[in-house]
């Protein structure tokens, strides 16, 4: 039996290539079985030991996009995260986005007083039908092999502590919940400091079963970064313009003339956004790859 080659991760690291995992990844994203073991197979006859898992993931990928563009787009999620960049705010922009699809009214750049001092939270929210108030504070990244970190949970802990201890004799306290919010991973002490000292996470691949892949294949909320049929100025120019999410310009396809496209390439791209926004609801995030 041939062994199977060693791969390049994003962070360096190295493990052995399963194709089983790729097969995997391929479903979740709306592929069917006969095609992702057809694609899967593929890659696994071209793999040369020390491959990075960026190249397999783009040649599976560009083997997908020829199948069905609203798939492929699925499949890029993650990779349609790290394009919102370089700066932090089509981010906050976008999980404000998810959170008022969910039903929460959203606030951005709140400035809320603690028993201390004043912080400036990246997302406040309220949900009216749950009298239920939240926080998050936002980290995002463009670099696939970054991992939010402990120190990061712990100044994150720090400050909701401030907010939750304030005085309720002076002032209503305005938050029932903390959250850290991220479109990369965390490394494993950041979650285990987490779940003990009681802040939330919200993270690529966790929690398993309310991930924000999850999230966002529950909402129907993806963003325009997604779209294949876009090239990357393209994409930049909607963002400039704060067209963040896929749904959006299905409600108002107006947002799509700023790239003056023809009429076949605006029907093109409705087509690949209605189609991706049909493909069914994710369950639970057993891969973070």
């Amino acid at each position: 039996m041939t062994s199977l080659p060693v791969i390049t991760k994003a962070d360096g690291s190295t493990e052995i290539f399963d194709p089983a995992r790729l097969v995997s990844s391929l479903k979740r994203s709306g592929a069917g079985a006969h095609t992702a073991e057809r694609i899967a197979d593929t890659i696994t006859n071209m793999i040369v030991p020390g491959i990075s898992s960026k190249e397999i993931y783009s040649r599976a990928f560009a083997l997908l996009r020829k199948e069905a563009r609203p798939i492929a787009a699925r499949y890029s999620l993650r990779r349609a995260l790290l394009e919102l960049g370089p700066t932090g705010h089509p981010f906050e922009d976008f999980i404000s986005h998810l959170y008022q699809t969910e039903g929460w009214r959203v606030e951005t750049r709140k400035m809320i007083r603690g028993k201390c001092v004043v912080h400036e939270t990246d997302f406040y929210a309220s949900h009216p039908d749950r009298n239920e108030y939240l926080a998050a504070e936002l980290k995002y990244h463009n670099d696939p092999g970054y991992k939010t970190d402990l120190k990061v949970a712990l100044y994150v802990k720090s400050r909701f502590d401030d907010i939750f201890n304030c005085d309720p004799a002076i002032r209503a306290c305005p938050i029932d919940r903390g959250l850290l919010v991220t479109n990369t991973k965390f490394t494993s002490e950041a979650i285990a400091y987490a779940e003990c000292s009681g802040v939330e996470l919200l993270g690529w691949g966790y929690p398993v079963n309310d991930s924000l892949f999850v999230r966002m294949s529950r909402a129907k909320v993806y963003p325009i970064t997604t779209l294949t049929g876009l090239s990357r100025a393209e994409k930049n120019l909607l963002i400039e313009q704060r067209v963040i999410a896929v749904d959006t310009i299905l409600q108002d396809r107006r947002q799509l003339d700023v790239l003056h496209l023809s009429p076949s390439r605006v029907g093109e791209l409705l087509a690949e956004a209605k189609g991706l926004l049909a493909l069914p609801e994710v369950l639970h995030d057993t891969l973070s790859a």
